[in-house]
């Protein structure tokens, strides 16, 4: 028989054939369900792969799940699993995914894409739990690896209890809507304690199965399984009377014993704390409990540590030896001194944690151990004797076998495991002939916080390199805790010795299994004289008497009864939509959970607290000099918990009755009825999760605002020429428009066009700049309308055309006169003489035989017209030839002769003629002027006019049109595309907004200026108005949210306002009401201009896509679905058979040629242009009518919000709720004197202080005023400072009164400026009021008679001084004013405001003064200010937003109040620069000659400094180093800015006038010597 291998992973070998046994375990798992117990090393994970690939063939629809206890053991078997099965095979645990019980993208994708998954069972109860996993519709089969873990409430019983038993059983023929899945356990010990039918009717009552074992191929397996040759060794326990001694212990022992625990700065931390809350309040009860008990417990950090420490070096020099013990005590302190050092090493310990027990370890005289021979075995243990002893022994026999050794010792504590694998290391006997190795269970120990969890830093190998260098044979002794009992993968060992005995049975089993070469041995150290044999025999027993029950063929599964309820097994909660499960075991970790995702403050740490009631402890227990013992109360027991000060109060605090047995009982009553109440009201998803987790729409938005600026296909900008369908008369003829058109003081024209123009006043500023026109203001009234049929419309298309052609012929067909908009000379304006000439040139071309119906018709040759007309000098447009030549501005006919210099040139001009005879008078010409696009603004420098030249009259033409019909052939492309924007938006207007919308009240000037993308490049376009409507857009929001969720956390609020304002949210609001089709994006070039024809617009009409539109909507939600996760349908089609190829040849050029003609009538537009132009239409509202029509707009795209009511009756609605909590307060209620103190800061007097008192409480606070922390406050008040500050910014104009039109870069740099928590952190701590008191002061007479202030003893005791009451004045600062319960706050505050008396007279003169030109980035950046400094000014505007029934002039007054307003207005006035010192280096940096310089940021920290020095291209930058006590992150920051501006500096780039615009361009080079370091510097002229 072949010798199998040893290791679970050939269970993964593809070579491998399953055995017989194997074979009967995967037959009967398919029969029923089953638990195999069979010997470790057997193959048992094999025949659980078989049945997964049996799975995985029969069942595409549902997957199945394997299960194994550890993190490791699941590492493991995924790997087996992967190699073996062709198919998907998915790994999540606990520690690979921490955020996976609050993903459903996540579980989505697993079921989609995932034939078995591998997990740690609580991952799996979590998903079940949340209803992202339904067990009887997802799952067809569950293996439980190390399945006699499946008892009381253990994840794998709590995943059968819950789930599985409720389901019902499966039945043959019979199908449910859920079922049952198929259960298969591995064991190879199934039963825990000593009694094997009790033990059998648990494991199989929970796991509704049957143990069962090979039966049929017994003896085969057997001959695989090689059962361990059992040995003992005795040893003796040291002498009672001679007990060891170890000098390091001795040292620790005297230390630790004579240590003050009220010494401890813990319990020096809970005594302040005690004193500064109120006596009574729940506060100082749950203080005072914890004081008492960390006392009586002697529970503290250092204090529980140092006695661990010294517990575990006595039990180390008894079963060790003395030189264990010292070297244990001598390396735990050298790593805690270490750590206590360092913020790298146990990151976790707090700073005075670390000081304190530094101080006391340096205490402790310890000395280095020995490594000398004599040294490591003096006074060793009898039981390392034996061990020893042992091992050279099986070595022995090993090698006489021809064998190597390979040895596994179990040891229960880890820091033996650490001692004494040191010991065998460096012991003279053992280091030559063993390699030693501990091995110890994966931990991550950065998150751990006990003392002794610092020996983890010993073991400097990984678990998983450790066992490769075990099988490779690199070490042949492994000392292990049990993490190598169970499961993970040890290469077959020849000896495993027992250090301690096992605790249990099973472990007894598991580890004996890990002998499993043919010749091995499994030793166990007993102590001389114990009764540990007794269990041993026991175990044997026991053994026998399991195996021969599952090998018993007439045996059925124990059912047995359920016996009696427990406490906490009470009905759960189940949600039916979803089925995710609430109960008593899940409440406390769900309830946590809830609290620790909402983004709370770095003060206050958000977390559910729990009071017992009685207490354990009587109040003031610590106090006493007599201490009592705890309580000897035994129930029953009511529990209190309290949630964050974010929540309402009736949210935050439940009690339950006091009738609990237990205090777990009624700690889990309280969170499971507390966590039922958050989900009734809403705060909870179906899936039983925080909103801020669960919210699937919002993971799905988020990952789209992430890709922002991807494409999508949308039809092209709709036609404002196409005819009203409206208006064609019965016949079904087309009518046309006629309006008057007027450009300035030109003669008017008559415009026709098939859809009614608008009205024209010169109210509506419709302007054209020409360069000597001047403005020309264009005016357009309606006159009547024709039908097609008129023959003025066939006059006014000979005419147009010939307006257009003398310009612009080369782009034209003479012969194309279906022009989509006509012009005509009122028959009142007719010029006669102009018409005369026209006239004439019919004649001449007839006597010609030259066609009249041609280009010639309209170009006159000069030479005959200046003849038969006396060379006129009204000509408005000449020719340098008679084609499509290019035309001139007429100046003069030159008569005057030609001097040689001048005949020359013009000869040369006509090089390519022969004979060339120089005619008189010549034409004097000049090129026209380059505008060709009359809608912008002039240049404010004219350019200069060009130079004329002469033309030879008889190579010459000249169209017949006047010089105002010259005029208008260069402007009327420009009135075309003024009118083409006025009837896109009026398009818009009656299309998407109804008559009665408000919104149809906005003017065509801004909704122009909205739709206009820049590509269109029109003078204004929506960029202003998007960056404006975003912040309107927040706001409203927000006000929105507010009010209708008034249970919302902000942390709720804020997700859902990202939620709605989104770019994709936007987008697809703009894609549902094809709001695209009116986005302006061409542009006119008039240089390629040329007119419109109706044939064009059929063409188009005709090749354009049906509904593009929708077909885009489909695909961005497509590219939502793929990108989270989710699977698209493939549709397969059937085979074609050869008769069709052909005709599918001809339909896919068919189909390529059809997709070509809709690719030439779609366009791509980014996501982010379709939100832009929804938030600039917002915008465009507002400027039109305040925020009440800005309300409309938004109200108007949903953005997924429901019952939209205008802000005013949302404020309403909150204040409503602000007086309903004041009538509910007690009578004789006061509030904090605080409030007063900050409405004199403010000059502003509240109607409902309630809201300031909400906006100054601080999550911290514990005293009980009836208000939420101010958070929700803070959330409305960000947005109506963005308001404030960006309407200002918006509509901001310098000293000379002008618009100052600043471009959304610089609305939103200054915006950054002003609204950033530094600048406000400023302002409220430079923010004061002054109080007067009344104190009495002494004053007595002097030498000459006068009275003055005296302190003298004597004259008081004479009675020589007389008191006098005074007034004196004390300030009251802001941020004193606030309102909370943490000491560190008080520190906070006290710090930040010593910094802030450093840095205010250097940010005061730059914010303030004349003198301040740059805004004091890195000066306010060293304040260090803590986020609850800008939080209270936010908070206090949002309240004062809200008392003054939204009224954003009371918020501007309040900001003047506070000096943020003049901070704003002189930002503006005085063009204080804002540009960040790092933009502006980076700008610099990036425009440099011949190419970009990097820049990097070189820190370096050293004894307690931090430093940071500017590289350029990896050289420093001399003089740019700046350093600073170290402190934190802040500080690192601070430095980073500091050396940006002392880079500025050095670079002269902090000069005045070296601005934001000069940086965007290109520089010239000029070199400049720093030092060792050359850079280029911006040469700028001041």
């Amino acid at each position: 028989m072949p010798e199998p291998s040893a290791s679970n992973s050939d269970a993964g070998n593809a070579s491998i054939e399953t055995r017989s046994y194997q074979q009967e375990m995967l037959e009967e798992s398919l029969r029923r369900n089953i638990i195999i117990a069979m010997d470790t090393g057997s193959g048992k994970t094999h025949v659980a792969v078989l049945r997964l690939k049996h799975e995985s063939e029969r069942e595409s629809r549902k997957l199945s799940w394997f299960l194994a206890p550890t993190v490791a053991l699941c590492n493991q078997q995924y790997e087996i699993i992967k190699a073996a099965l062709p198919v998907s095979v998915g790994l999540i645990s606990g520690k690979l995914a921490p955020d996976q019980w609050k993903d459903a993208q996540l579980w989505k994708s697993v079921l989609s894409t995932h034939a078995v998954m591998v997990s740690t069972p609580q991952v799996l109860l979590d998903a079940l739990r949340h209803g992202y996993i339904v067990l009887g519709v997802d799952i067809q089969l569950i293996v439980f690896d190390e399945a006699h873990h499946a008892v009381e409430n253990d994840p794998y019983n709590r995943i059968m209890t819950e789930f599985y038993h409720t389901l019902p059983p499966r039945e043959p023929g019979v199908i449910h809507r859920q079922n049952r899945p198929m259960i298969l356990g591995l064991t190879a010990s199934p039963i825990f304690g000593g009694n094997v039918d009790k033990a059998f009717q648990m494991i199989e009552k929970n796991l509704d199965s049957i143990i069962v074992s090979p039966r049929r191929h017994r003896s085969e397996l057997e001959g695989f399984v090689h059962r361990p040759v059992f040995k003992h060794v005795i040893y003796n326990q040291p002498d009672e009377n001679n007990p060891p001694f170890s000098t390091n212990l001795a040292a620790l022992t005297y230390i630790s014993s004579n240590l003050d625990i009220e010494n401890d700065p813990y319990i020096q931390s809970l005594r302040f704390d005690l004193s500064k809350a109120a006596i009574g309040s729940p506060e100082y009860l749950r203080i005072d409990q914890k004081l008492s008990k960390t006392i009586a417990t002697e529970g503290t950090f250092t204090h529980k540590g140092l006695r661990d420490f010294q517990r575990t070096a006595t039990e180390i020099m008894y079963d060790l030896g003395v030189w264990a013990a010292d070297w244990f005590v001598w390396a735990v302190l050298e790593q805690a001194k270490q750590a206590a050092r360092s913020d790298h090493v146990m990151p976790t310990w707090q700073s005075r944690e670390k000081a304190y027990l530094l101080d006391i370890i340096n205490n402790i005289m310890c000395t280095p151990v020995s490594y000398l021979p004599d040294d490591v075995i003096d006074e060793q243990s009898d039981k390392v004797t034996a061990l020893i002893q042992c091992l050279l022994n099986e070595k022995e026999d090993a090698e006489k076998q021809n064998e190597t050794f390979s040895g596994l010792v179990f040891v229960q504590r880890r820091d033996v495991v650490l001692a004494l694998a040191e010991l065998l290391k460096h012991h003279p006997v053992t280091k030559a002939d063993f390699q030693v190795a501990p091995l110890l269970g994966a931990s991550d120990s950065s998150h751990r916080h006990a003392f002794l969890d610092i020996t983890r830093k010993f073991v400097k190998q990984s678990q998983e390199n450790t066992l490769i260098d075990f099988k490779l044979g690199d070490k042949n002794l492994i000392i292990s805790t049990s993490v190598a009992e169970e499961g993970i993968d040890v290469q077959a060992c020849g000896c495993v010795i027992r250090w301690d005995l096992p605790p249990n049975m099973a472990s007894w089993a598991q580890s004996r299994g890990r002998a499993r070469k043919k010749r091995s041995t499994f030793i166990m150290m007993f102590e001389n004289g114990s009764s540990i044999q007794e269990n041993v025999n026991k175990w044997e027993i026991l053994e026998k008497e399991m195996v021969a029950r599952y090998l018993d063929p007439s045996r059925n599964a124990c059912v047995g009864d359920d016996g009696g309820i427990d406490d906490d097994d009470m009905p759960p909660f189940r949600v039916e939509s979803t089925g995710a499960l609430l109960t008593l075991q899940s409440a406390i970790p769900h309830l946590n959970h809830f609290c620790a995702v909402m983004p709370h403050r770095g003060h206050f740490v958000y977390q559910p607290l729990y009071d017992l009631d009685p207490p354990d402890y009587p109040i003031g227990w610590h106090s006493f000099n007599n201490r009592p013992g705890s309580n000897p109360y035994t129930g029953p027991w009511s529990s209190t918990v309290t949630l964050p000060r974010v929540l309402a109060q009736d949210l935050r605090i439940f009690r339950t009755e006091r009738i609990y047995p237990t205090k777990v009982s009624a700690y889990r009553h309280a969170a499971f009825e507390t966590y039922l109440r958050l989900y009734r009201k809403g705060l909870l998803s179906d899936n039983l999760l925080p909103l801020v987790d669960e919210d699937e729409e919002v993971e799905e938005l988020k990952k789209e605002v992430e890709k922002r600026t991807s494409m999508v296909n949308v039809s092209l900008q709709m036609d404002p020429w196409c005819p009203d369908p409206l208006t064609t008369v019965e016949d079904g003829s087309e009518v046309w428009f006629v309006s008057k058109l007027t450009v300035g003081n030109l003669p008017s024209l008559h415009m026709l066009t098939r859809r009614q123009a608008p009205l024209w006043t010169s109210s509506d500023e419709v302007k054209l700049h020409h360069p000597s026109l001047n403005t020309l203001c264009v005016l357009l009234e309606p006159v009547c309308t024709v039908e097609a049929s008129d023959e003025r419309v066939a006059e006014a298309q000979e005419y147009t055309r010939m307006l257009f052609w003398s310009i612009n012929g080369s782009r034209m067909n003479w012969n194309d006169l279906d022009f989509v908009y006509l012009f005509l000379r009122p028959t009142e304006d007719s010029s006669s003489q102009w018409d005369q000439r026209r006239a004439w040139l019919q004649s001449l071309l007839l006597a010609r035989n030259a066609s009249v119906d041609s280009q010639a018709s309209i170009k006159a040759p000069a030479l005959e017209f200046g003849q038969d007309f006396h060379y006129p000098d009204d000509i408005g447009v000449v020719c340098n030839g008679t084609a499509s030549s290019k035309p001139y501005d007429f100046v003069q006919w030159r008569w005057d002769s030609l001097d040689e210099e001048e005949e020359a040139k013009v000869l040369e001009q006509y090089s390519r003629f022969t004979d060339v005879q120089i005619i008189y008078p010549l034409i004097e010409v000049r090129p026209f002027h380059p505008r060709t696009n009359f809608l912008l603004p002039r240049p404010s420098v004219p350019p200069s006019p060009p130079a004329s030249l002469l033309l030879l009259p008889q190579y010459a033409s000249i169209p017949l049109l006047s010089k105002s019909e010259t005029h208008y052939a260069f402007l009327l492309p420009s009135v075309i595309r003024a009118l083409s924007l006025h009837l896109t938006v009026d398009s818009l207007r009656s299309n998407l907004f109804t008559d009665r919308s408000v919104l149809s009240m906005i003017p065509n000037t801004l909704l122009i200026t909205a739709m206009c993308a820049p590509v269109s490049s029109e003078p204004e376009n929506y960029q202003r108005l998007e960056t404006l409507g975003d912040t309107v857009l927040k706001l409203v929001v927000c006000v929105q949210l507010l009010a209708q969720y008034p249970l919302w956390p902000e942390g709720y609020l804020t997700k859902r306002k990202d939620h709605a304002v989104s770019n994709v949210r936007l987008a697809n609001e703009n894609m549902t009401r094809k709001l695209y089709s009116w986005i302006i994006r061409d542009r006119l070039i008039g240089k390629k201009w040329k007119p419109l024809y109706v044939s064009q617009q059929a063409a188009s009409l005709k090749d354009a896509s049906p509904e593009p539109e929708t077909a885009n909507v489909k695909k961005i939600e497509s590219e939502r679905s793929m990108d989270s996760g989710q699977s698209t349908d493939i549709v397969m089609g059937s085979p074609d058979s050869p008769e069709q190829d052909k005709d599918k040849d001809g339909e896919k050029k068919k189909e390529k040629e059809k997709k070509k003609k809709k690719k030439k009538n779609l366009q791509q537009l980014s996501t982010k242009v379709l939100a832009d132009v929804v938030e600039s239409l917002i915008g465009a509202a507002y400027v039109h009518g305040d925020l009440a029509f800005g309300y409309e707009c938004a109200k108007f795209f949903k953005l997924n919000l429901e019952h939209w009511l205008p802000l005013p009756e949302r404020i309403s609605q909150v204040l409503q709720r602000s007086d309903a909590t004041l009538v509910s307060m007690p009578e004789g209620a006061s509030l904090p004197r605080q409030l007063e103190n900050v409405q004199n800061i403010i000059q502003y007097t509240f109607i409902r202080p309630l809201l300031l008192l909400e906006a100054l409480t601080h999550p911290s606070c514990q005293d009980d005023h009836g208000t939420i922390s101010y958070e929700r406050m803070e959330f409305l008040g960000d947005a109506v400072l963005d308001m404030v500050v960006t309407n200002f910014l918006f509509h901001a104009q310098g000293k000379d009164g002008r618009p100052k039109n600043y471009s959304p870069g610089h609305i939103f740099l200054r915006k950054s400026a002003m609204v950033n928590a530094h600048i406000l952190a400023f302002v409220c701590l430079r923010s004061t009021t002054g109080i007067k008191a009344i104190m009495p002061k002494a004053y007595a007479a002097n030498s000459r008679g006068e009275e003055e202030f005296s302190t003298s003893k004597t004259q008081r005791y004479r009675g020589e001084q007389k008191i006098v009451p005074e007034e004196e004045q004390h300030d009251v600062h802001l941020f004193k004013c606030l309102l909370h319960s943490s000491p560190r706050i008080l520190e906070d505050q006290d710090l930040t405001y010593h910094r802030f008396l450093k840095r205010e007279p250097e940010i005061t003169q730059a914010l303030d003064s004349v003198e301040g030109s740059m805004f004091p980035w890195a000066a306010l950046t060293r304040i260090q200010a803590p986020k609850f400094f800008s939080d209270m000014i936010e908070s206090i505007l949002g309240a004062v937003y809200l008392d003054s029934g939204g009224n954003l002039d009371s918020v501007r007054e309040v900001m003047r109040s506070l000096g943020l307003y003049q901070i704003l207005e002189r930002m503006v006035l005085e063009d204080v620069d804002v540009l960040h010192p790092v933009s502006r280096l980076a700008m610099w940096a990036g425009k440099q000659l011949p190419e970009s310089k990097v820049i990097k940021y070189d820190y370096k920290k050293e004894k307690g400094r931090i430093s940071c020095g500017i590289l350029v291209d990896d050289v420093q930058l001399e003089g740019s180093r700046v350093d600073d006590v170290y402190s934190g992150k802040a500080t690192q920051e601070e430095v980073r800015l500091a050396a940006a501006e002392a880079a500025l500096s050095l670079l002269r780039l902090r000069d005045v006038g070296v601005s934001y615009e000069q940086l965007k361009k290109k520089k010239v080079k000029q070199t400049t010597e720093k030092g060792n370091l050359q850079v280029e510097v911006t040469a700028m002229q001041l």
